[in-house]
């Protein structure tokens, strides 16, 4: 049971951290003018990766400014999910071993 639960938030983890790779790589694609939001399947795409990924973002953006007009909030949000998924690992391996599955 434990093992299902560790193994559950990681994959929402991770996918939450492909969700957000797909909307910097989006908003590139939208800055050099690859894609058009006249489009209406590439809006809806775009209204979706910025609803599922603007509220964690959000409170990044305040307090890390841009450099160079380059916003790192992505960088330092991927680091902080990265380190949370690792500490989970480190949770569940420190559970395990005490025998708690």
């Amino acid at each position: 049971m434990l093992a299902a639960v560790f193994w559950f938030l990681n994959e929402v983890i991770q996918i939450y951290i492909y969700i957000m790779i797909a909307a910097a790589i989006f908003s590139w694609l939208l800055a050099f003018g690859v894609l058009d939001t006249r489009n209406r399947i590439v809006y809806r795409i775009e209204d979706f990766l910025i609803r599922a990924t603007e509220p964690f973002l959000a409170p990044f953006r305040r307090f890390i400014p841009t450099i160079g007009g380059i916003d790192i909030s992505f960088i330092i949000a991927f680091l902080l999910l990265r380190a949370v998924q690792i500490f989970l690992a480190g949770l569940y391996a420190h559970l395990a071993l005490n025998g708690y599955q």
